[in-house]
């Protein structure tokens, strides 16, 4: 059985030929709608309104139910989330070894709770029950198109400026005088020299 995008789909951008073959797999099976959930993000980073309405036509499973289903489960996602997800454990490890300390220093500095994405669309911040990396407490995992990468014995002081790294490669200079600046700036914070017109170094 072959499924198809439609009209509502193709407005969101999202491209449902790519659950074509889980659909085709799973869609008969029953008690396979968590899959096929699991899937759908895995594709899209969350799952919006017409990939559940897409979902309960391939499956026959009422919408409600998907809801219901996707809203029992702290792993599933209603809304779109950032560029970086920040996966921070809050395991009985990383709790007890400051994992709260850490989430105040990462809300504080992104201006976002748990479940929350920054303005910029660049963060999402999520508490998650334990990452398996209890001898590296506390610890978060960032996960990005290009893959994830764990952070371990996180302070308030490194997870502040392991953001402040990645948000620094996010920006998008508008204007030479933007670059020179960034320029200037980055190189008068490793060598303490003054910077001159079009970010060129003076002794």
């Amino acid at each position: 059985m072959a499924f198809e995008n439609n009209a509502s789909a193709l407005e969101t951008g999202q491209d449902f030929t790519l659950l074509a073959p889980t659909l085709e797999k799973y869609a008969p099976v029953p008690g396979s709608l968590i899959t096929i959930l699991q899937r759908a993000q895995d594709i899209y980073g969350y799952l919006s309104s017409e990939a559940i309405d897409y979902i309960s036509a391939a499956t026959g499973i009422r919408p409600a139910r998907i809801y219901g289903v996707a809203t029992f489960y702290a792993q599933f996602r209603l809304e779109p989330i950032g560029k970086y997800l920040i996966m921070m454990c809050k395991g009985t490890a990383c709790h007890v070894n400051g994992a709260d300390r850490v989430q105040e220093a990462v809300s504080e500095y992104l201006g976002i709770g748990d479940g929350e994405t920054t303005a910029d669309g660049i963060f999402t911040l999520n508490n998650v029950a334990c990452l398996g990396c209890c001898s590296l407490a506390p610890v978060m995992m960032i996960k990005s198109a290009d893959g994830e990468e764990t952070y371990g014995n996180l302070t308030k002081d490194s997870v502040v400026k392991i953001l402040e790294k990645i948000r620094s490669a996010e920006i998008q200079t508008d204007s030479p005088e933007q670059e020179a600046e960034i320029k200037c700036s980055d190189h008068k914070a490793e060598t303490q020299t003054r910077c001159g017109k079009n970010g060129e170094v003076q002794a």
